[in-house]
């Protein structure tokens, strides 16, 4: 089973085209053909109309379910760095090897993964690290997430190979998603970073 995780602004569903195409690349390495995105503005309920929505779509075959939810973004004031193997290229459903790595977080809010010491992805997140005016993302995230494509192609931000080592480089951490973009300001200093 896979997810997609939507944006649905003021009724408007957020960067369609990159959660069809995930879903179809998805399908394609799968071997199966991916269902048709619905007309989500059809099932969301009239008290969600005019905020930020959060819309999460399981899917095979075909569409599994969608439930909707009133966004509102996490408080984030520490990320604890964790150091695993895991693979999430494709954004499945089962979210248990990550939540396994969320437990690790201790006192932190979040948790930053590496794999062999480059960093990746928080637990629901890619990063985008800033220097001055210039705005940076791992050249190798766990999953390269709508939004991610979205600002690279739009040349916002810039992939870097950025170790562990290089974090105190960097001014600032943002944490972006379908949901969260640069200047939703969801952001903490690379000192807030628990290694």
């Amino acid at each position: 089973m896979f997810l997609e995780t939507i944006c649905i602004l003021h009724g408007e569903i957020q960067n369609r085209k990159a959660h069809e195409e995930r879903m179809h690349r998805t399908a394609a390495y799968f071997g199966f053909n991916a269902p048709p995105l619905p007309d989500l503005q059809e099932f969301l309920p009239d008290g969600l109309l005019g905020t930020k929505v959060k819309c999460r779509l399981t899917y095979y075959r075909t569409i599994e379910d969608i439930s909707f939810e009133r966004y509102t973004p996490k408080k984030i004031a520490s990320l604890k760095l964790v150091e695993a193997s895991i693979d999430y290229s494709f954004k499945f459903a089962d979210r248990e090897a990550l939540n396994a790595l969320l437990a690790q977080k201790g006192d932190c809010d979040e948790i930053l993964i590496t794999r062999n010491g480059l960093i990746t992805d928080t637990s629901y997140s890619n990063v985008v690290f800033s220097k001055g005016e210039r705005y940076f993302t791992p050249e190798n995230p766990l999953l390269n997430g709508t939004k991610r494509q979205k600002l690279l192609h739009e040349g916002v931000i810039t992939e870097k190979r950025i170790d562990r080592d290089s974090l105190l480089e960097y001014d600032r951490i943002y944490l972006i998603n379908a949901l969260l973009d640069i200047e939703d300001g969801i952001s903490l200093p690379v000192n807030s970073v628990v290694v």
